[in-house]
């Protein structure tokens, strides 16, 4: 089969007006309740962002490298790895836990284990004190990063996953601001409290999940999954129709589910080896496995955790410089961020990812040749000029990469394989991480800006690679979205076989027909007409 060039079917099972709220979406009290429930998982993302963004102001904090005695190349690659390689040996177990016993005991789990290496990382006496707990900060972010965004997606009100799943990422960057703040506000304290308040605050966002998490519905995907129907059917009720569980959108949902289950569950038990077995699934696997490897290859990885480092290369090196412009590029990238998250239903997924890739290569082919003139012949225009372009980079950077590696992972994949799923995009992702956080620091030691010559050819393979198989999936609901992927007879299967469920379901619904049912059925005849 020939690449898909992005181009797929604008009908389909999309959700029809008339089943939906009226009006604005904060003029309706179930959705916003929602909405502020879900800043729990949301905030998920504030642990890893913080981290990259701690490790690199610690990097400009003299009393930090005095105490670990000036770490070499090699031991700054350890550092940043360690917490990189407890993520990713948590990788395999998250999705059990995930799919064995809920999405919301999976983020308390992680929760609970950040927060304890969080405590530890600050209280550290020794290197290896301070490398252990950088692991299980990693080790416990998985779990924790496994359930987050599935909760998310499979509870959101249907208008509202596609944002709230894109800020998802993006609030990557409230740790990052978090972190560069402090550690711009601690580098003047006189002693190595400097460094341990930036370690402490690594631990917030768990106490807050600890504390509010057990507010949160659970998934009604997960619940219908372990046959615990009436329960699911009451909390789609409950958050997206003000409680009324004969609302038409109610019995489309619950029934669209319910078929996609059957459909998923008369397939294939569900294994790993699932993710390639079926040409629908390579095809998702050959995506998702390609945006997290890019998500970290793309050059960023030299400006996330080595900034102090390339602002060597360009003569800024205080302390008090270097860490201003790591929290002003936090928040600069946040800004950016969550604007491309409430812009991705409108804009559309596969626009903003070669948007991106393609602004990214512009940007550090520029960054490449300023680095280079800069090396031969010392410049502050030349400096600045560089310096401009890694903020233009971080920008074109975020409005894809930030908001849609995890959300469009989990919008494509079917529920039966969605942790999977997941789990293998954090693998992509924590393995080029970790491949990165080794070799950047001594590679850009020996070859300096030739360095980052070799990223700039390494983004042309990735915009070809994303024109190629990005697909587009604005519009569509959760179900038909991961439906797309195994091609139209799927879609047309889970049309129709959810039809035919709404319409026996409306013979038991005690409701005026000429109210909620008379809706089903016009939903229903503009489904197969499409």
């Amino acid at each position: 089969m020939a690449p898909n060039t992005g181009v797929a079917r604008s009908g389909g099972m999309q959700y029809d007006s008339s089943l939906l709220h009226s009006g604005k979406w904060w003029q309706h009290g179930y959705i916003v309740k929602l909405n502020l429930l879900l800043v729990i998982p949301l905030i998920t993302s504030y642990a890893n962002g913080f981290d990259g963004s701690m490790m690199n102001g610690l990097q400009s904090v003299q009393y930090w490298k005095d105490y670990f005695g000036n770490p070499t190349d090699k031991d700054l690659g350890l550092f940043n790895a360690i917490q990189s390689i407890g993520a990713f040996c948590a990788i395999p177990l998250a999705p059990y836990v995930a799919d064995g016993v809920g999405r919301k005991k999976g983020i308390v789990l992680g929760s609970f284990l950040v927060l304890i290496g969080a405590i530890l990382q600050t209280c550290t006496q020794n290197l290896g004190m301070f490398v252990g707990s950088r692991f299980l900060v990693g080790f416990g972010t998985t779990f924790a990063q496994m359930a987050s965004p599935l909760l998310i997606s499979e509870v959101a009100y249907p208008t509202q996953r596609a944002p709230l799943t894109s800020l998802y990422n993006t609030l990557w960057f409230s740790g990052s601001i978090v972190a560069a703040w402090s550690t711009f506000g601690t580098f003047r304290i006189a002693n190595n409290w400097s460094w341990r308040i930036p370690s402490a605050l690594q631990g917030l966002s768990s106490v807050i999940q600890l504390l509010f998490v057990w507010f949160i519905p659970e998934s009604p995907r997960w619940l219908i999954n372990r046959g615990r129907d009436e329960e699911a059917k009451a909390i789609l009720a409950k958050y997206h129709s003000g409680g009324d569980l004969s609302h038409p959108l109610i019995t489309f949902e619950y029934n669209e589910i319910k078929e996609a289950l059957a459909l998923e569950t008369e397939a294939a038990r569900v294994s790993w080896l699932d993710l390639f077995r079926t040409p629908g699934n390579r095809r998702r696997m050959r995506i998702i496995i390609g945006i997290g490897v890019f998500s970290q290859w793309s050059g960023n990885g030299l400006i996330s955790y080595y900034l102090s480092k390339v602002l060597d290369g360009i003569g800024i090196t205080s302390s008090k410089d270097q860490t201003l412009l790591n929290g002003i590029l936090a928040i600069y990238n946040f800004i950016i961020a969550i604007t491309a998250s409430m812009s991705v239903e409108k804009v559309g997924r596969r626009p903003l990812f070669i948007i991106s890739t393609a602004g990214m290569l512009v940007s550090y082919a520029i960054i490449t040749a300023m680095s280079g003139t800069y090396e031969r012949a010392p410049n502050n225009d030349v400096g600045r000029t560089l310096l401009a372009f890694v903020f233009i980079f971080n920008g074109f950077y975020a409005i894809a990469y930030t908001p849609l590696l995890v959300s469009y992972t989990v919008e494509i994949l079917p529920f039966l394989i969605r942790a999977k799923g997941l789990a293998a995009m954090n693998f992509s992702v924590m393995g080029a991480i970790i491949f990165n956080q080794y070799t950047n620091p001594i590679a850009l030691g020996k070859l300096k800006w030739k360095y980052y010559l070799i990223y700039t050819i390494w983004l042309v393979f990735e915009l070809g690679y994303v024109w190629l198989w990005a697909l587009e999936t604005k519009g569509r609901s959760l179900e038909e979205t991961a439906a797309l992927f195994d091609g139209e007879d799927a879609v047309a299967e889970l049309t129709h076989r959810t039809g035919h469920d709404i319409a026996a379901a409306g013979r038991d619904i005690k409701h005026s027909p000429s109210d909620s049912q008379e809706k089903v059925n016009e939903h229903i005849h503009r489904e197969h007409a499409a």
